[in-house]
């Protein structure tokens, strides 16, 4: 029972990350109806960022705080270099430049940083805690607070807030929107800073438990668009309870039967449930009447 909760505790705060990762895409997917691959890769440069500066001699909060401002740069670039241009091509083909846009943040991150990992600091120490008779570090922790905080913020920004409205309308009806003098561009660019800002929270909580380096992204973004799928994509909610359950899966992989099994066990998962229910396992697919 005592490595059963080991397992659950560790996979809980794990899927955390991927919780985020899916709140990301789920945000993008919202707005401006494309999938983001890049997303993944936000989280890696908002971790190796933090990391860098970190091993730099920077203390903890303004190396947080330049990992954030980075990849909120980075986002918005990849928004308007790469989104921008191409906004009257087709939903495919703009998931395509998605694609190639995480390709060449890996490339140049590699340039920039290497091939090697950094470490950075766990927020508490090395202290570990007791959770229901299990001892776990207490940067879990931490993940598990950040994404709850990270929820109520987004909850807060998108139900209670001008921006957040205008947000949620241009999701729902983009000629309206720009009607009313609401531009779907400026939308989309905020949609894909705040991704940014999400992935870079999460990649700096991330850090200390899992080392980055310049090849994580891919990784982390296909487990957070499993997290999505698994909610279902217009569901911020639904991301968070998928990351959760994707993080569980892992533990008891890792755990009960072998680390070699994790990722190939995930990703079927995430093959199934498209098969099988492409809305996602809590969503209830739509009924248009003709």
């Amino acid at each position: 029972m005592s490595q059963l909760l080991d397992f659950a505790v560790v996979g809980i705060a794990t899927g955390t990350t991927y919780a985020i990762v899916g709140l990301g895409i789920c945000l993008v997917y919202q707005v401006t109806g494309v999938i983001n691959f890049a997303q993944g890769d936000f989280v890696m440069v908002g971790g190796l960022t933090f990391a860098v500066a970190e091993e730099s001699g920077l203390a903890a909060l303004p190396a947080a705080a330049l990992a954030v401002v980075a990849t909120t740069v980075v986002g918005g670039l990849v928004q308007l270099g790469v989104i921008a241009p191409a906004r009257r091509a087709t939903h495919d083909r703009l998931v395509i430049l998605t694609i190639g846009a995480s390709i060449t943040l890996q490339g140049a991150a590699l340039l920039a940083f290497g091939a090697d990992q950094h470490f950075a600091r766990p927020f508490g120490g090395e202290d570990h805690v007791a959770l229901f008779g299990a001892r776990i570090s207490s940067q879990y922790l931490w993940c598990a607070a950040v994404t709850g905080l990270v929820m109520v913020g987004m909850w807060l920004v998108l139900r209670h807030t001008g921006l957040g409205r205008a947000m949620r309308a241009t999701a729902l009806d983009v000629e309206t929107v720009r009607l009313m003098g609401v531009s779907p561009q400026r939308m989309s660019l905020l949609a894909f800073v705040l991704a940014a800002a999400l992935a870079a929270i999460g990649g700096i909580v991330l850090s200390p438990l899992q080392p980055p380096d310049a090849t994580i992204g891919v990784a982390l973004g296909l487990k957070g668009f499993t997290a999505a799928v698994l909610g279902g994509l217009g569901s911020p909610a639904g991301a968070v309870v998928g990351g959760l359950a994707v993080g569980l899966v892992e533990a008891g992989v890792t755990g009960y039967v072998s680390s070699g099994y994790r990722d190939p066990i995930v990703f079927g998962i995430l093959v199934l449930v498209l098969l099988v229910r492409p809305t996602g396992l809590l969503r209830r697919g739509a009924v248009v009447r003709v």
